[in-house]
């Protein structure tokens, strides 16, 4: 064989080889049957993504967690539904707006159904029938554990004027004495809830509302130190005394109050010796028995010279409620000998 064929021969080869690297392997055709039907997914049992539910639930569950495993908001009692004894809080992180420029966390207002209220214009916004409370409520007041302290409201906690029933109405709280100028401590944490002015009774005021489930007042003071919304820790300064409002001298009047109601200090207080009675206080149905006796009906007999005024200041009520209880004005002339009712 001559070169020139052998070339060729290993030429055709090569070729060959190229040929088959190359060489395109096409898929095997399967014919579909046109017989068989074509599933076609049901729209109406796909699952849609609430995002209003989804914000409900995760804040349900956030608040369930306040008390870590001690709370069980479904529990239900006579009037109130709550864990007084746990001092944990987890932020839920939503605000609330409280007024037109006041945002708190939500936890202040839904951590508790007796907090589902705000209210920064009047001291008891609760709806809360002590007739109808017969359950008894451990609260605790502090937990140095958790970090939540208390604080005597004065350096000094001499009483000039007890919890109790005063001329022709009742005292809410206990007056202590002190100096125009004194610094006033919140005696747990807590925040601000009112920041308000009562020219015919606590003068300048604050209420601070309580983790524990408390709310106190502190009325005659001469200065603010904080504001609505503002959070507090006990022993922080709140205000500075004075002799505000229906005031013969400078003293400070302390209120505690639960669901909007007053409780005794000294109940939990030892003013004698400026310390805490105990770290739980328990509230049961005897602690507004003073309420509930107020709640009575209360009449007036009309001396020379009053008028509905007097007589509102002198109770401690309003003209108004006064007027619609008697089915008179405020226009009326009063009679002497007339007998109003007041409650």
């Amino acid at each position: 064989m001559s070169i020139t064929g052998l070339r060729f021969i290993i030429i055709l080869f090569l070729c060959m080889g190229c040929f088959a690297v190359d060489a395109q392997v096409f898929p095997k055709i399967i014919k579909k049957d046109k017989n068989k039907a074509v599933t076609v997914p049901d729209v109406r049992k796909l699952n849609t993504f609430d995002v209003q539910q989804y914000l409900l639930d995760l804040q349900k569950g956030t608040d369930s967690l306040i008390y870590k495993d001690r709370v069980d908001l479904r529990r239900r009692m006579s009037a109130v539904s709550e864990d007084t004894l746990s001092l944990v809080w987890v932020p839920t992180h939503r605000l609330v707006q409280v007024s037109e420029k006041i945002q708190i966390d939500s936890i202040w207002v839904t951590a508790f159904e007796y907090y589902s209220s705000w209210d920064s214009q009047r001291i008891n916004s609760y709806d809360f029938d002590p007739k109808d409370f017969r359950d008894t409520i451990p609260i605790k007041l502090y937990d140095t554990f958790y970090g939540a302290n208390w604080s005597s409201p004065l350096k000094e906690t001499k009483i000039n004027s007890e919890f109790g029933f005063r001329r022709y109405r009742w005292h809410h709280g206990t007056d202590l004495d002190l100096n125009t100028g004194d610094p006033v401590y919140s005696v747990f944490d807590g925040i601000v809830r009112m920041r308000s002015y009562d020219r015919y009774g606590y003068g300048y005021y604050l209420v601070v509302r309580h983790k524990n489930g408390l709310e106190t007042l502190y009325g005659h003071l001469s200065k603010f130190n904080v504001n609505v919304g503002q959070e507090v820790k006990s022993g922080e300064v709140i205000g500075y005394g004075g002799s505000t409002g229906r005031s013969t001298g400078p003293h400070l009047h302390f209120e505690v109050r639960y669901q909007g109601l007053s409780i005794n200090p000294t109940e939990l207080f030892d003013f004698s010796v400026g310390r805490l009675k105990s770290s739980v206080y328990t509230i049961t149905a005897s602690s507004f028995d003073h309420v509930i006796e107020m709640q009575k009906a209360i009449y007036h007999r009309v001396r020379s010279g009053e008028n509905l005024s007097v007589i509102a200041r002198k109770y401690g009520t309003s003209v108004r409620s006064i007027t619609r209880r008697n089915n008179i004005t405020s226009r009326s002339i009063l009679r002497v000998g007339q007998r109003l009712r007041i409650r």
